[in-house]
């Protein structure tokens, strides 16, 4: 049946823009937008936990070839001390130790805030890359909408050609009637009747699959008395091109500068405080072969000068994968420019027409 749209309430109202929005919500994949917030946050989370005070257990039994001694010979010293010389134990070649250390860092270098950076990147990259395959939706609810469109405009044409062919048909009879026309010529009305009311039927039932289709992909029963309203084709085309494929790349770009300071940050000192607890044969007096707890506190500053040597080449593929989105980025645009300048031209026609 063919719909026309009146300012009657009797009439459902379905425009582009309304299907575009349940499309969207209703795909499953606008799923994944909940699960990457949640992997960012937690992500978060752990990077967070590096400035918490750092806990580590050690605990060792060893066997040395080889103990502490004092280079110096006593026995010299009988004839100044007489019996009074000083016992120095010979220590034990098996030693034993446990530790507990707790530190905490006071300055990373800049690690943590390039990591949350770096984090926080990923996500909007991941974020843009699936309103890219959100897009191609709006792309196949196009394809059905318009389609349906066009099925109202042939079934309209049909309705006047089949009043149009009813009218030859009465104007036919009335000469046989007469004696002009001979019933080989109602014939010929018949047939192209006949025809005209299979392509309708035809018609009907594509629109009917589009409208089906359409439903399923907005996840709502679109009602058979449901108006489709067409875009107001007299509203400025916009010129600039706005596609998420855009913000896409530009959300790789600040990936990449995100990745760029965390290789800067790895390669500065850190400094932390700590401290120590132990309990082990000898103790921190190696002179005493026998089990005590003892304990060490104070600052440390580590640098890693490995990261130097990667430096360079981790900068420079960095540098490509730049270079590379840059081209794509181009190629994009290249593509795209040609085809919307082709249907800025058909556009302008139908409004000169």
């Amino acid at each position: 049946m063919l719909m026309l749209c009146t300012s009657t309430a009797s009439f459902a109202q379905l425009s582009i823009e309304d299907c575009y929005a349940k499309a969207k919500a209703n795909y499953p994949l606008i799923k994944q937008y909940d699960l990457i917030e949640q992997a960012r946050d937690y992500n978060l989370s752990n990077v967070a936990r590096i400035w918490l005070p750092q806990v580590q257990l050690s605990a060792k039994a060893t066997y040395q070839s080889e103990v502490t001694q004092i280079p110096i010979d006593f026995s010299t010293l009988k004839p100044l001390l007489g019996d009074n010389l000083p016992l120095i134990p010979e220590l034990s070649k098996n030693q034993y130790g446990a530790t507990v250390e707790v530190s905490q860092t006071i300055w990373d270098g800049g690690v943590t805030g390039a990591k949350r950076e770096s984090i926080r990147a990923k996500a909007g990259t991941e974020q843009k890359n699936l309103e890219v395959s959100l897009y191609a939706v709006n792309e196949r609810v196009n394809q059905l909408f318009f389609g349906i469109l066009l099925f109202d405009a042939m079934l309209g044409q049909n309705r006047l050609f089949q009043d149009e062919l009813q009218r030859n048909y009465d104007r036919v009879s009335s000469c046989m009637q007469n004696g002009i026309a001979n019933a080989s010529d109602l014939d010929v009305v018949k047939v192209e009747q006949l025809k005209a009311k299979q392509n309708r039927t035809q018609i009907e039932h594509n629109r009917k699959a589009s409208v089906e289709t359409l439903s399923a992909l907005i996840g709502e029963k679109i009602e058979e008395n449901t108006c489709f309203q067409k875009p107001d084709v007299r509203q400025p085309f916009i010129r600039e091109i706005q596609r998420p494929e855009l913000a896409f790349f530009d959300a790789q770009y600040k990936n990449l500068d995100a990745a760029t300071k965390e290789i800067k940050a790895g390669l500065m000192p850190k400094l932390g405080l700590f401290i120590t607890g132990g309990y082990g044969k000898p103790g921190l007096n190696m002179l005493k072969d026998d089990f005590f707890a003892y304990y060490i506190g104070g600052i440390c500053l580590t640098w890693n000068f490995s990261n130097f040597y990667t430096k360079k080449n981790n900068l420079n593929l960095i540098e490509s994968n730049r270079n590379a989105i840059q081209i794509q980025r181009e190629t994009f645009l290249f593509n795209t420019l040609l085809h919307k300048t082709g249907k800025e031209n058909e556009i302008d026609k139908y409004r000169e027409l």
